[in-house]
């Protein structure tokens, strides 16, 4: 797989964070953090469990407040205009954006609505969707049947329905085999194509070698930021994975 990463400029930037913190009480579970993401990139964004990407992503996406610093999505700020900010992202967490008790074509319908889409508009995109998809013959079944890799692309796909500037999928290929985490990540390189930013967190560092940049977040703080090609280069190894378990460890001093 390969993708061709969107030029960086001051007029395409999607993502501005500049010191953004978050504090519980004398905690700082994000202290300071400072980063750029260009329109039409895939970021990814890791850290171990209790690294603080969570609640940087609850920052991000409008959910919390931050303590300091600032940040802006889709040229919104998301303290000031948290509600501009929701209405121009997508959203997948790791459990999923569906409602099991649904069908394929309510789920649509449902999102369609909350993301204030007519009908006509629905209708038009839900079933090119579907087709997309190939889930035709299962379009009217209870989402809770389909396989877990089929669950996965639909849910990503719905985030999309509204056109999104940036969409957020956290560890959206958990459990899934190689061949459908393949064909997921095929599906962000056309969503990015189309010029959406796509912000993605994951377990899997492999998959970290298919995004265009890399953050990897230890205590709260981005240690390190950059291609994959020049975080390998900088930590003289050729495994990101390395790269992150040394980071992780407190042993990351650059070559």
């Amino acid at each position: 797989m390969s993708h061709v990463p969107a030029p960086t400029s001051p007029a395409r930037v999607a993502i501005r964070v500049d010191d953004l913190t978050r504090r519980f009480g004398d905690f700082t579970a994000v202290d300071a953090i400072r980063f750029e993401v260009a329109s039409g990139e895939v970021f990814g964004f890791l850290g171990a469990n209790g690294a603080g990407k969570t609640t940087a992503i609850r920052m991000l996406i409008g959910l919390l407040a931050p303590t300091d610093g600032r940040a802006q999505v889709a040229g919104f700020d998301v303290a000031t205009d948290a509600e501009q900010v929701r209405r121009r992202i997508g959203y997948m967490s790791q459990r999923f954006s569906l409602y099991e008790d649904l069908t394929v074509r309510e789920n649509i319908a449902l999102y369609g609505g909350i993301y204030g889409l007519s009908d006509a508009d629905i209708a038009a995109r839900g079933g090119t969707m579907i087709a997309e998809l190939r889930l035709e013959a299962h379009a009217d079944e209870l989402v809770r049947t389909l396989p877990l890799g089929w669950k996965q692309k639909l849910a990503f796909s719905v985030a999309l329905l509204h056109g999104p500037d940036v969409v957020f999928l956290d560890e959206p290929t958990g459990g899934v085999d190689p061949i459908t985490r393949r064909q997921f990540w095929e599906l962000i390189y056309a969503a990015a194509a189309r010029g959406t930013t796509v912000f993605v967190t994951t377990h899997y560092l492999d998959e970290a070698e298919y995004c265009d940049r890399v953050a990897i977040m230890v205590d709260g703080r981005i240690a390190a930021l950059g291609t994959p090609e020049e975080l390998k280069r900088d930590f003289a190894t050729d495994s990101l994975d390395e790269v992150f378990v040394r980071l992780a460890r407190g042993t990351g001093a650059v070559a």
